[in-house]
């Protein structure tokens, strides 16, 4: 048996997530503690006790969301858990599983991870981008879709590919909404806005992109112990200027999940775990290949479950 680890992203966060195996699992509860530290406020109890509106402030969701995925992995390791053969995070994600393959030091990623949320916030003004999913429709008639309502300067981009048929775009709000018709009319089964503010994966986040060059550049990066998969292209990086520039660029460019799970199938892999909260990257999984064992770790029963799956 050949393992991946896949950290899910932003939108898969709630109050109280992964609360009963934090609770349990010592080496969890000192991940937050160490987090608090970090970054100078209380992570931990925003975890638990919300309020919600805060958690989904997207400076507090993404440090947030890459604590509970450290520490859930590092629960699995204290138990014995194997490295596995490969790792890759959707969008956010990508910087919890170079925290976990070792590229990356968690306080580092902890504090630009929060300056990656404040900067994507700032890029565009509150109310002024807007974010859909798209099922049913090709990744090329959805881009299609996507530039024929393009112009007057608006931004409309395919910026998701997350499984066969399932495609989220991002851009200006007008545009957007143009082409969820354009969508439609192409014969999309459904095409709806996401809850989502801010429209990551585009262009319109050029700036953030630079910023985020210069803080990567004053960090130290190491080659990870682990193939990670980089959502821009679905390629393991083993140099440090490659890490940093990948990083940089995936803000502003899209996720290409299905090409990333199918990479990592090419490897060899037969079971993929999801280390944190939510089972999102679990369906996907599933639909783009049903011969994949794709399994959560997100509480006590399933790292049990897993352990067991793994170690025979």
């Amino acid at each position: 048996m050949a393992i991946a680890m896949v950290f899910p992203g932003q939108g898969s966060q709630s109050v109280g997530m992964l609360a009963d195996l934090l609770a349990v699992e010592p080496e969890a509860a000192a991940t937050l503690a160490e987090a608090d530290e970090a970054l100078g406020y209380g992570l931990g109890a925003l975890l638990r006790e919300g309020p919600a509106e805060q958690l989904n402030r997207t400076d507090h969701t993404q440090p947030a969301m890459l604590a509970v995925g450290v520490a859930a992995w590092r629960a699995w390791r204290a138990h014995g858990g194997p490295q596995p053969a490969a790792m890759a995070g959707h969008s956010l994600g990508e910087y919890t599983a170079l925290v976990c393959a070792g590229a990356m030091a968690f306080d580092d990623a902890l504090r630009v991870v929060r300056l990656r949320g404040q900067w994507m916030q700032q890029a565009v003004p509150e109310g002024a981008g807007k974010v859909a999913a798209v099922l049913g429709l090709d990744d090329d008639a959805v881009i299609a879709a996507c530039e024929a309502v393009e112009g007057d300067g608006d931004v409309v981009e395919a910026v998701n590919f997350n499984a066969p048929g399932q495609v989220v775009i991002a851009g200006h709000g007008a545009a957007v909404e143009r082409a969820i018709e354009a969508a439609k009319a192409a014969g999309a089964r459904r095409a709806m806005l996401l809850p989502v503010s801010v429209p990551v994966h585009c262009r319109l986040m050029d700036p953030v992109a630079s910023q985020l060059a210069e803080a990567l550049a004053a960090m130290d990066l190491k080659t990870p112990t682990v193939p990670v998969y980089h959502n821009i292209d679905a390629t393991p990086r083993t140099d440090v200027s490659g890490i940093r520039a990948a990083l940089a660029e995936q803000v502003r460019r899209p996720v290409r999940w299905v090409d990333c799970v199918n990479a990592i199938r090419a490897a060899g892999v037969d079971t993929l775990l999801e280390v944190g909260p939510g089972r999102v990257l679990s369906g996907l999984a599933r639909r783009i290949d049903r011969a994949l064992n794709a399994i959560p770790v997100d509480d006590p029963a399933t790292l049990a479950k897993a352990l067991s799956t793994v170690k025979g």
